[in-house]
C-alpha cells in the first residue's frame, strides 16, 4: 500500500447512508490502525463530519447523542470496545490553545480521535492517521429545482490511512 492511498472513495446518499459509512470506516481504522488513530475530518460546514462520528460511534454501541463540540471543543465517549475524542476545532483562535487545555494528555494515549477542521491547530497536531474529506455532492440526475432540497443533499466522501 503507497503511502497515500485512497482507500475509499463514495457518494453517501442521505444521512443514513454517512452513518453506516461512519460504521464501515471505524472497522477499517481499527483493522489497519488498532484501537490508537487520529482521523481528520475535513469539509465545509454541513458536509457531514458530525454525521459521520455518529456512525462510528453507533457501530460500538453508542445510543446517546452525539452532537458537535463546536463550543466545547471536546467530546469525549467512552464504550464498552474503545474511548472515542470528538474534536472540533472550528473556534479555535490559535494552534496553542491546545497546549493551554491540556489536549496533549489525550493524542499520546489510547483511542480514536477524530478532529473536525484539524486546518486550525495547524503546528500543534499530530500528524493525520486517517484523512477524510467530505464535501457536498448534487446528483447530477436530479432536476435543478431540487438543488436546495435538504432531503436530497449528497454527500462525497475520499479516505485516505498515512
Amino acid at each position: 500500500m503507497s503511502k497515500a492511498e485512497h482507500v475509499m472513495d463514495q457518494v453517501l446518499t442521505d444521512e443514513a447512508a454517512t452513518v453506516a459509512f461512519g460504521a464501515q470506516l471505524r472497522q477499517a481504522i481499527c483493522s489497519r490502525l488498532g484501537e490508537s488513530a487520529i482521523v481528520y475530518l475535513h469539509g465545509d460546514l454541513g458536509a457531514g463530519k458530525t454525521t459521520l462520528v455518529r456512525g462510528m460511534l453507533r457501530s460500538l454501541g453508542h445510543l446517546g447523542a452525539v452532537k458537535s463540540p463546536t463550543y466545547t471543543l471536546l467530546e469525549p465517549y467512552q464504550t464498552d470496545d474503545l474511548d472515542v475524542f470528538h474534536f472540533d476545532l472550528y473556534r479555535l483562535k490559535s494552534p496553542e490553545e491546545l497546549e493551554f487545555l491540556g489536549f496533549d494528555e489525550i493524542f499520546e494515549g489510547p483511542g480514536l480521535k477524530c478532529l473536525e477542521w484539524p486546518e486550525q491547530g495547524h503546528g500543534w497536531l499530530p500528524a493525520a492517521d486517517v484523512e477524510v474529506t467530505l464535501s457536498l455532492h448534487r446528483d447530477e440526475s436530479l432536476p435543478a429545482s431540487t438543488a436546495n432540497d435538504p432531503s436530497r443533499i449528497q454527500r462525497h466522501v475520499s479516505v485516505r490511512f498515512a
